[in-house]
């Protein structure tokens, strides 16, 4: 009959594992709070160039300007409410989605305080593409660290596995629904949301392939 051997703690291939365990960690969690703390900004950037902010943000900007409170406050409201229905979709939040709701609204309300508005269009122009293509790069920096996905994002990934529909079809539905309640709320929707939404995802992919750590290494 086959022994059966445990390894203890203290043996070279546990102790190896843990080893590259931490490795990862050293580069993952600094990656997650780098690119969380990047998003933020981004959002602020947008916002402070006033041509149109991303449908989450319609959403965000509405519910300040009726309800009061700052923007980086209810980025963190609706992350928690939207965590909340990860429950019905048996979602498991990482470290990564706790962060995501806890320091990404902090971040924005920072940045808005620090960063003026700009004057004339080519100002304008240059801060909101500077805002989307920081977006881009801080999406793959906190989805590249593999630490856990955005409420949001996860929201549309627990519907897609309960619902069986496409994901496009799913994110396309939700952010359609933020923007029209964020608009009648008196949130703006202009060219910035336009373009945001045709560029966050080549963008994100782009840069994820960059910024992904790969499984087992440091």
């Amino acid at each position: 009959m086959a022994t059966a051997v445990s390894q203890s703690a203290d043996s070279p291939a546990v102790g190896d594992a843990r080893i590259r365990s931490t490795g990862r960690l050293g580069r993952r969690v600094p990656q997650l709070l780098i690119g969380l703390g990047l998003y933020g900004a981004s959002m602020a950037l947008m916002v402070r160039a006033g041509l149109g902010v991303n449908p989450w943000d319609v959403l965000h900007q509405g519910l300040r300007r009726y309800l009061g409170l700052s923007m980086g406050t209810w980025v963190t409201i609706t992350g928690a409410l939207v965590l909340l229905l990860w429950i019905p979709l048996r979602q498991r939040p990482g470290i990564g989605t706790v962060c995501n709701v806890l320091l990404i609204g902090a971040a924005m309300d920072l940045v808005l305080g620090a960063v003026t508005a700009p004057t004339g269009w080519v100002a304008r122009t240059a801060v909101l593409a500077l805002g989307i293509v920081l977006n881009g790069l801080s999406t793959g920096l906190y989805i590249g660290a593999r630490l856990g996905p955005g409420p949001r994002d996860g929201l549309m990934t627990g519907l897609h596995r309960r619902t069986g529909r496409s994901l496009r079809l799913i994110r396309t539905a939700i952010e359609l629904t933020v923007v029209t309640i964020g608009a009648l709320l008196g949130g703006t929707v202009g060219v910035g949301t336009i373009a945001y939404a045709l560029a966050i995802g080549p963008l994100a992919q782009f840069f994820l392939r960059f910024c992904a750590v790969p499984p087992g290494k440091a």
